[in-house]
């Protein structure tokens, strides 16, 4: 009897380790980047115009006040979901986002992009252009999804793709005196200078 559950016991071992690594690569699989053409892929600036008079609502025990109203079309230049820091109550997914010049291939060939603790970094051996134009044309954007399906197709993306997101610049003020605050210029670096998007519609494309 001894040696039949040492038998299950091992098998049952090499079941869940194959199990361990299917899960992986069906991971890495499902957030592999997408290759992109060489050339600008997102032209245009991102679009942000003074928000119409509405008042705030309540959003996941949160009061969200509109700052701006925002449109963009970017480059997803890495993706990185959140679960446990406090701002995962409203964000489970933070893009770093390049658009101009940072939305070309030729460029971002030579830019190492990693994203942690909600901040996004960079850093080149070899830059084409001024750092100042790297900062003015990328940013790291915490998105805090309007609905359900929002939330599904933002946690989809990957690398590479083009996203093209609407909706509203936000502050948000907890219960518990924490509060999040968006950044309202794209120039700006260092703490703060993340945009805080409330997510109305999104659209994701490899092209």
């Amino acid at each position: 009897m001894d040696d039949l559950r040492d038998w299950l016991r091992e098998r049952w071992g090499l079941v869940a380790l194959g199990l361990a690594a299917i899960g992986l690569g069906f991971g890495w699989w499902q957030g592999r980047p997408v290759g992109q053409p060489a050339g600008i892929l997102a032209p245009e600036e991102p679009l942000q115009t003074i928000a119409e008079p509405a008042a705030p609502w309540t959003f996941r025990n949160h009061r969200i006040t509109p700052l701006a109203r925002f449109e963009l079309r970017a480059r997803v230049l890495g993706v990185e979901r959140y679960r446990l820091d406090r701002a995962a109550e409203l964000s489970p997914v933070d893009f770093a986002l390049g658009w101009g010049p940072m939305s070309d291939s030729r460029l971002l060939q030579d830019i190492s992009v990693t994203q942690r603790d909600r901040w996004y970094f960079w850093s080149a051996a070899n830059l084409s252009i001024p750092p100042s134009e790297v900062a003015a044309h990328s940013a790291n954007m915490h998105l805090i999804p309007a609905n359900a399906s929002v939330e599904r197709r933002l946690l989809a993306a990957r690398p590479g793709q083009l996203v093209t997101i609407r909706g509203q610049l936000v502050r948000a003020d907890g219960q518990d005196g924490w509060h999040w605050i968006s950044s309202l210029t794209r120039t700006d670096t260092g703490d703060g200078s993340c945009e805080v998007v409330w997510v109305e519609t999104v659209g994701i494309a490899d092209r």
